[in-house]
């Protein structure tokens, strides 16, 4: 059920709706373009990952080790852009009519119908476009090095893709694991000003966004 909605004008999402799905452009091609299976995307950035590192280790640009420690340094790295991306222009203030349609177009569907699992990646088309231009903008700047850390980067965007399909596709589970489900839960349904971070909670204790422990008990 497809459902057509104007975005609001100010510095508040949506309402999170359960059901349904928003109609985002009125051309079919466009709005297809928007809605995609999770598995094209991880299948992308995990092959990024493994071709980069399989390149650069066999043409011996990389050793083993200053591979491993590149590798660590852009998954690292990549939490952090994860964290400011998410904080600073998915949650850009909404303050005119413009902005309001940029952002509800960005992230502001996706808090309105968090349960559309065919909106929580970017398509395919779009993905290699990203893939590519991060692998220029690596190379560029580190060199040989650049294999490694567009490696990791790509690994983490992986991973964070994988974590936040699960947390809103399944149930959570009775283990630790339950924590990122919680406090992904927060910013959608409580307080979303804070818990930016979706893949690690890392950079919320590091910067002062997580949210109150009153209303994660509660959650």
């Amino acid at each position: 059920m497809e459902q057509k909605t104007a975005p609001p004008v100010s510095g508040q999402l949506h309402k999170p709706k359960h059901k349904g799905s928003a109609r985002l452009f009125e051309n079919p091609v466009l709005e297809r373009l928007t809605h995609t299976h999770i598995a094209g995307p991880l299948s992308i950035f995990f092959g990024v990952a493994v071709v980069s590192l399989y390149y650069s280790l066999s043409q011996g640009l990389l050793t083993g080790l200053s591979a491993f420690g590149l590798f660590l340094a852009g998954w690292f790295g990549f939490t952090l852009v994860e964290y400011l991306m998410h904080r600073y222009l998915y949650h850009l203030p909404a303050t005119t009519p413009a902005r309001a349609k940029f952002q509800y177009t960005m992230h502001g569907v996706h808090h309105e119908f968090p349960k559309d699992k065919t909106r929580l990646a970017m398509p395919p088309i779009v993905t290699v476009f990203v893939a590519s231009l991060l692998f220029f903008i690596f190379r560029f700047t580190f060199g040989n090095a650049g294999f490694g850390v567009l490696a990791g980067f790509v690994f983490g965007y992986a991973l964070y893709l994988f974590v936040h399909y699960a947390i809103h596709v399944y149930a959570p589970p009775k283990n630790f694991l339950k924590v990122w489900w919680h406090h992904h839960a927060q910013h959608h349904y409580r307080q979303d000003e804070v818990a930016f971070g979706v893949s690690t909670t890392i950079w919320d204790h590091i910067i002062g966004t997580m949210p109150p422990k009153q209303g994660a008990e509660k959650s």
